[in-house]
Formats: structure tokens, C-alpha cells, sequence
């Protein structure tokens, strides 16, 4: 019997290589919510979420390979910064999921407005 019998379809990790798949991750968003106050270095990301400075910095990476932060530097120093523009795919998706949210609470309101001047005339 062959090998590649015993060898079933292997998952694939996640690319990382848009916005969506990049924001997926917990510690990435942490590190854009760091970021919204604006440009810090990477010792200050690793204080404020108490990750490890390796760890920070491959996040850094994923993000930047993405257009959601960008570096500088400064010295020795490497400062990130957040580049929001690039989170528009995300926001152009979640509107229609927003517009129905909305639209379920107009629903909600419409409905108890109702219950109230039922309420008003017993």
C-alpha cells in the first residue's frame, strides 16, 4: 500500500496576506488598538500588551506586509504607526451588515412605540 493512502488532505494555514485574514488574529487587533493613540515603538506595544518583543514583532510584520502600520525609523528606534485607510475593505463589508443591524432596530423602536400607546389608551 502506498504512503499517500494514509495521508488525508492536510489544512492549510491562513494566509495573512489581506486585511481580513491579518485582523483575524487577537494580538493584531490588540496592537492596532495601541497604535489608534498613535506612532509608539515597539518597546512601548510590548509594555503595553505584555507580549514578548519577538512576538510584537511578527505581528508588526503581518501588519505591515498588509498597509496597517508602517514603520519608520528613528535611529535605532523603529516607530509604527497606524494606517487606517487600509481598513476601508473591512468597513466597505461590514456596512451592509451594519445597514441590517440598523434596520432591526428601527424595527425594535417601531415595535415599542407601539407597545407604548397601546399601554397610553387602556
Amino acid at each position: 500500500m502506498s504512503i499517500s493512502e494514509y495521508i488525508g488532505p492536510v489544512a492549510r494555514t491562513s494566509t495573512t496576506s489581506d486585511v481580513f485574514n491579518a485582523i483575524a488574529e487577537a494580538h493584531r487587533r490588540e496592537i492596532l488598538d495601541v497604535l489608534i493613540a498613535g506612532e509608539k515603538p515597539v518597546g512601548a506595544i510590548v509594555d503595553d500588551l505584555s507580549l514578548s518583543q519577538p512576538q510584537v514583532s511578527k505581528h508588526l510584520r503581518v501588519l505591515s506586509e498588509v498597509g496597517l502600520v508602517r514603520c519608520r525609523a528613528e535611529g535605532r528606534r523603529r516607530l509604527y504607526r497606524l494606517e487606517p485607510e487600509h481598513l476601508r475593505p473591512l468597513r466597505e463589508w461590514l456596512v451592509k451588515y451594519e445597514q441590517a443591524w440598523n434596520d432591526r432596530m428601527d424595527r425594535v423602536d417601531d415595535y415599542l412605540k407601539e407597545l407604548q400607546r397601546q399601554g397610553e389608551q387602556r
